[in-house]
């Protein structure tokens, strides 16, 4: 028989207490994407949102490019309009990029397809050595030609300057690209430690985890699907309410604040086997039909959700494979549809994307639609997930190819996902990899944090609003990962390290 000694349960030597938190008030300009009555409207042209993003960016890139070329010899000139460029002359001018490809998709012709033809599969990649890059503006379109565009990163609806001379041919030979760059910081918190802001990871022991509040990050639980992930979700659950693991991993799991689920809470269900049986069956006037629906995943994740919101708030974004409507933004999701947990305090559904003030700290959070829609369209190798989420910072726009390929209200008067300040925390959800990086531009810092989906990797996700590190805990079944595999998942950060596992 062991020793009963060696079957206790390790009991921490002081008390753990969970750091309090509060919301922030975000400054004034900071856009909802909370939609009024005058945005759920069909009756405006999608061709104002780029004409009123080109009006709030344009003062910004013009501004830019004249301090990034007032050394230039010839003393380039802004052209106020695209086709009032003089051939020969050295000038700049501003403008939205339009990337003509021809392997984008065309509702046209698919429209003029030979529907008795299977479509073909569809692509990955709709980028191809045959693009062509243009600039336009209110007066018309100039195509944009030269050996700086190689290996750029560009998507249609940036605004931008580019520095160049016509050429007889009526093209524009582009010498050097301006964008706006990072909008200004508001300051309602603390500055950031100088001595941890150069850490990407941190990657110390969970007893000697930094101190302040630290909030949770995870996405992509997928409650629902064929394969669920129901071991770690209760291990995730446990984790975060201090019931699982050692001394170490309780101190670590005291520290976490909140909890954000950044979209792709529930996942596809499986089809019913008999589709035309089931069609033929007269819809119930009440309830729903067990044979076509089945509250299993709802009942799941709403007493997920009530374990955490008992411990700390909860916010709830939707996502791509959630109940909520394609077009971004897209709101919240209903409240009552999540049972007990929807009349709990610490409970919240937010947009997506959504705006938070934590702890002195602004966070700007999305479910990934965006990132997945603007990595279709550029190449990869070297272009990666994490570049282009850096890059929309330095934009100023977090989803400029909408509503080219990324569907989005049209709005009329307004385009809420310009970036008039730039977050403390940038966060993507539903990503292939785990990826981080601390974007830096004079005393503007802003940490961006690619979060993998946690039906697949079993990555949570913990950032330090006080110093912006970064770890990573994984949560996984011996033999299997969170997806119902039979390998384990690796999560990866932007150097290749691997991190901690529960």
């Amino acid at each position: 028989m062991e020793d009963s000694e060696s079957l206790q349960i390790p009991i921490p030597t002081s008390p753990l207490h969970r750091p309090p938190t509060s919301q922030t008030t975000l400054p004034e300009d900071t856009p909802s994407f909370a939609l009024g009555h005058q945005h759920k409207t069909y009756r405006h042209q999608y061709a104002n949102i780029y004409f009123i993003r080109l009006r709030l960016l344009r003062d910004h890139v013009e501004k830019k490019a004249r301090q990034r070329w007032k050394n230039v010899s010839g003393d380039p000139q802004l052209i106020p309009r695209v086709l009032e460029v003089v051939k020969g002359d050295l000038c700049f001018i501003i403008g939205t990029v339009y990337m003509d490809m021809p392997l984008k998709p065309n509702v046209m012709d698919d429209i003029a397809r030979d529907h008795s033809i299977p479509p073909p599969p569809p692509r990955e990649k709709f980028c191809s050595s045959d693009d062509a890059t243009m600039l336009e503006d209110e007066s018309g379109r100039i195509q944009l030609v030269g050996d700086k565009l190689k290996g750029m990163t560009l998507v249609t609806g940036i605004i931008m300057a580019a520095l160049g001379h016509e050429t007889p041919s009526g093209e524009f030979t582009v010498v050097d690209v301006c964008f706006a760059g990072l909008a200004p910081q508001a300051s309602i918190g603390e500055p950031i430690t100088e001595s941890d802001e150069d850490m990407e990871v941190d990657r110390s022991a969970p007893s000697q985890i930094a101190e302040g509040e630290w909030i949770a990050v995870v996405s992509g639980l997928e409650v629902g699907v064929s394969s669920p992930a129901d071991g770690q979700l209760q291990m995730l659950a446990e984790y975060l309410c201090g019931e699982a693991g050692g001394p170490e991993d309780q101190l670590q799991g005291s520290r976490i604040s909140r909890l954000i689920i950044a979209g792709n809470s529930f996942g596809a269900s499986a089809p019913p086997e008999d589709v035309d049986e089931i069609a033929e069956k007269k819809p119930r006037r009440y309830g729903y039909d067990a044979t076509t629906f089945s509250p299993h995943a709802t009942h799941t994740l709403g007493a997920f959700l009530l374990d955490i919101a008992r411990v700390m708030p909860v916010h709830v974004l939707a996502g791509a494979s959630d109940p909520s409507g394609a077009l971004l933004p897209q709101q919240a999701l209903p409240r009552a549809m999540f049972g007990a947990v929807r009349e709990h305090y610490n409970f919240a559904c937010e947009t997506n994307p959504s705006w938070l003030g934590v702890a002195g700290r602004s966070l700007l959070v999305d479910s990934g639609q965006p990132l997945e829609d603007m990595f279709k369209y550029l190449p990869s190798p070297p272009v990666t997930r994490l570049s282009i989420a850096t890059s929309t910072l330095r934009w100023r726009h977090t989803a400029p190819t909408a509503p080219d390929t990324l569907w989005c209200y049209p709005y009329f008067t307004a385009d809420p996902f310009v970036l008039n300040v730039t977050p403390h925390v940038y966060i993507a959800g539903n990503q292939p990899l785990f990826a981080t990086r601390l974007v830096k531009d004079g005393d503007v810092k802003c940490r961006v944090v690619l979060v993998p989906g946690f039906s697949e990797t079993g990555a949570l996700v913990l950032v330090n609003l006080k110093s912006l590190r970064v770890r990573v805990v994984q949560f996984s079944v011996a033999g299997m990962n969170a997806g119902g595999g039979t390998s384990e998942v690796p999560v990866v950060d932007s150097d290749g390290a691997l991190h901690d596992h529960q």
